[in-house]
């Protein structure tokens, strides 16, 4: 299963430090002001050249996933004919230490039983699937989210397909307030530990692992926070403020 993202609360801190400073220094009066004169180029000085490089990562994080999935073909290549209900019980079946009645994420297995016809959707922990070509090969992919009860994360995966065999290519989890697709792609955005602020996980296609592999980690403002009571009363957004996309559908838009 895929590795979770360590706390990253100090870096948040650091973050949000660094950006306080620079606002206290730029006033906006409102015409336009010299920048006085151009400083000279300096290049950027290399610090203790003779540091002895680390021996391991600073931390462990999964930035590829691929594997196939059993029990489930793909008849014509067609990942449309794939039933995405089919998909999420196969990896049930392959991770009994993850849905088993003492794993992490046991009561999604119940759930599951109500996405069958009959079930009810409200729910159904299975969210709307989305196709697009994510690899390059001409044909779409599909994405799937589902809950994982009884967190509050979301698992997000992606499938190909290869032979007629259908091919996991990105497995995560994490507390999801949104996902989107971009081009080729796929971006998660995740709550950060402090409340005005987010992370953004890109993953993008990789030839070589044939997966898709991390490939950007950003903490970004995104100017919704709330004050602390001894601020004054919130501002009015500017129009440059970055708007919330909509998290992935529920189960009763599928």
């Amino acid at each position: 299963m895929p590795a979770r993202r360590p706390a990253r609360t100090a870096l948040a801190v650091a973050a949000v430090a660094l950006l306080s400073a620079t606002a206290a220094g730029c006033g906006d009066t409102g015409g336009l002001q010299a920048a006085g004169s151009t400083p000279t180029a300096i290049s950027p000085a290399k610090l203790w050249p003779g540091l002895r490089p680390a021996s391991s990562p600073a931390y462990s994080y999964d930035v590829a996933t691929r594997a196939s999935v059993q029990g489930v073909t793909v008849p014509g290549n067609d990942i449309r004919t794939v039933d995405p209900v089919d998909v999420v019980e196969a990896e049930i079946k392959t991770h009994p230490d993850d849905y088993g009645s003492k794993g992490a994420y046991h009561a999604t297995v119940d759930r599951m039983k109500e996405c069958r016809p009959g079930g009810d959707d409200a729910l159904c922990p299975l969210l709307k699937p989305y196709y697009r070509d994510l690899t390059g090969d001409g044909r779409a992919d599909l994405t799937l989210g589902f809950r994982l009860y009884p967190t509050n994360q979301t698992a997000v995966r992606v499938y190909t397909v290869e032979r007629h065999k259908l091919v996991q290519v990105l497995a995560d989890n994490d507390a999801i307030i949104g996902v989107e697709l971009a081009g080729r792609a796929l971006i998660e955005r995740s709550p950060a530990d402090i409340s005005g602020y987010e992370y953004r996980t890109t993953w993008v296609w990789d030839p070589e692992q044939r997966a898709m592999a991390f490939s950007r980690d950003e903490y970004l403002h995104t100017g919704d926070g709330r004050h602390s009571k001894k601020s004054p009363a919130p501002a009015v957004p500017s129009p440059s403020a970055t708007p919330t996309p909509p998290a992935f559908p529920s189960a009763s838009e599928r």
